[in-house]
């Protein structure tokens, strides 16, 4: 899978959301679930930067893994914050750490790499 192009399309999804509720959710959404989505959106930018940072490193097979975990958490952390924020269904709320549980492990994968490749 080309990683740079996943980052890129993310990143372009990152600023079109963050649009889209900046210009098309203000006032239709609480403060509470605004700031919901507004996480989720700082979440998806932070770790979509990420993996085009990853996938510009030097191949090895753990970078697979950390691309996947990261791609993983986008959508289900920042993915069910934002069918959270919209919709108001909090069972979604269930899904979010599983997301979160992926961002620390990519992280994690990534630093246990870079620790053998030196």
């Amino acid at each position: 899978m080309n990683w740079t192009a996943v980052a890129a399309i993310l990143m372009a999804l990152g600023v079109a959301i963050g649009a889209f509720g900046a210009h098309g959710l203000r006032g239709r959404l609480d403060e509470y679930s605004m700031g919901i989505y507004e996480r989720a959106v700082f979440y998806h930018f932070v770790h979509a930067l990420g993996l085009l940072i990853v996938s510009m490193l030097p191949r090895q097979p753990a970078l697979l893994w950390v691309s996947w975990l990261l791609l993983a958490g986008i959508v289900l952390f920042s993915g069910s914050l934002y069918v959270l924020a919209i919709s108001g269904v909090r069972a979604l709320g269930a899904v979010t750490p599983f997301g979160g549980i992926s961002f620390i492990a990519a992280w994690l994968v990534l630093a246990f790499a870079m620790l053998r490749s030196k």
